[in-house]
């Protein structure tokens, strides 16, 4: 077999987040002072796998067999990706020192509320690593959980070298399915959290009641009306009142979080829920913004919610004073940031660096994330 490039300083990251929609892969050069995307790919998820996935959120009758047929249709969603990007940017498979691979997150239970701790991430990096030829890393979160931590966000150190100055604070806010923030103060402490909801109870939504699977520039928000008072009942949850470290996914913020929000409002039109989830995905982000850094001078948004103009324009009314920008601003699409952290991760593993941030996560100490499944 032919190895890859001595000293590499080439990786795969991808991506295929809470969302549930496809799968976006960078390839990255790391020789620079800063990453250089040399190529980008997307894939999107065939329906029934996104349907597997989203039954998969909750328990269910026979799911050891339909989580492993799952990863096995997802490896061949992020070989077809890895495949694309190899030849979009017109170099070989032995070039690429490693994939990082984050996989589809099916529970996250890091211990806030009950003291259980694990996290799992579905999919099948050694069936990756036989198509792709490539070396993948793999299962990134359950060290830190391991050592005490929430296991997420794991980004925070990559939004600093992306987006952090020695002059002023920034906060670097991903709105995927969940959306997150980093805090990047001028003195380089980075801290960060996941801050509620992002687009998954949105595209949930919509699909619900307009069979799309999410809302384009947040035009159907738009055209509706939002209700303060569902609203303040969906802050009233006590995840966005516990103090970080903390995290969540879809085992609290799901459909049947949102039925139960919902009992009291029947009489809301669908369009008025949607604009309500929308401003409760702008609104959690600004408390914490003005809670935890309230210093901040720039916000820098990432991932899909970054198109959405409905929730960019509440967190403009929300956070006066903010300058509201896209990573985009930055040389880097708003597609793009997650999957070049995975592939920073893969990197950080091979050369056996840690890749979490106790300060955000809660671990007890630096940790070296990722198992490694050699091609």
């Amino acid at each position: 077999m032919t190895q890859p490039a001595p000293g590499s300083e080439r990786y795969i990251g991808i991506m295929s987040g809470t969302s549930m929609d496809g799968a976006d892969a960078v390839l990255v050069d790391f020789s620079g002072a800063r990453p250089e995307v040399l190529a980008a790919a997307s894939e999107p998820f065939p329906e029934a796998l996104r349907a597997a996935y989203g039954a998969l959120q909750q328990p269910g009758e026979d799911e050891i067999h339909r989580e492993a047929l799952a990863a096995n249709a997802l490896a061949e969603v992020y070989a077809a990706c890895v495949a694309t990007l190899l030849r979009e940017a017109g170099v070989p498979a032995a070039s690429v020192a490693a994939i990082g691979a984050h996989g589809q997150t099916i529970r996250h239970r890091p211990g806030l509320y009950d003291g259980i701790g694990y996290t799992r991430q579905s999919q099948h990096p050694a069936r990756l690593a036989e198509l792709a030829g490539i070396d993948v890393v793999a299962d990134f979160r359950s060290r830190d959980v391991a050592a005490g931590g929430q296991g997420a966000p794991l980004v925070p150190a990559l939004h600093h070298a992306l987006f952090g100055t020695n002059t002023e604070t920034r906060v670097a806010g991903n709105i995927g399915g969940i959306s997150n923030i980093s805090i990047l103060p001028a003195s380089g402490a980075v801290s960060g959290f996941d801050c509620g909801p992002g687009n998954a109870l949105l595209d949930y939504w919509i699909h619900r009641h307009r069979g799309l699977p999410f809302d384009s520039n947040g035009d159907w928000a738009a055209s509706g009306r939002v209700d303060d008072a569902l609203l303040a009942r969906c802050l009233a949850d006590p995840y966005f009142s516990a103090p970080p470290p903390k995290s969540t996914g879809r085992d609290l913020f799901h459909p049947g979080w949102l039925d139960s929000q919902l009992q009291a409002f029947g009489h809301l039109a669908p369009e008025d829920v949607q604009a309500t989830l929308a401003a409760l995905t702008a609104e959690a982000i600004a408390r914490d913004v003005r809670t935890h850094a309230h210093d901040a001078r720039r916000l820098v948004v990432c991932g899909g919610g970054a198109r959405n103009a409905f929730v960019m324009a509440r967190l403009a009314q929300a956070l006066p004073g903010v300058a509201i920008e896209t990573s985009e601003h930055y040389g880097v699409p708003v597609s793009q940031v997650e999957a070049i952290a995975f592939a920073w991760l893969a990197r950080q593993c091979a050369l056996r660096l840690p890749g979490n941030v106790p300060a955000v996560t809660g671990a007890a100490g630096p940790r070296v994330l990722g198992a490694i499944y050699p091609r």
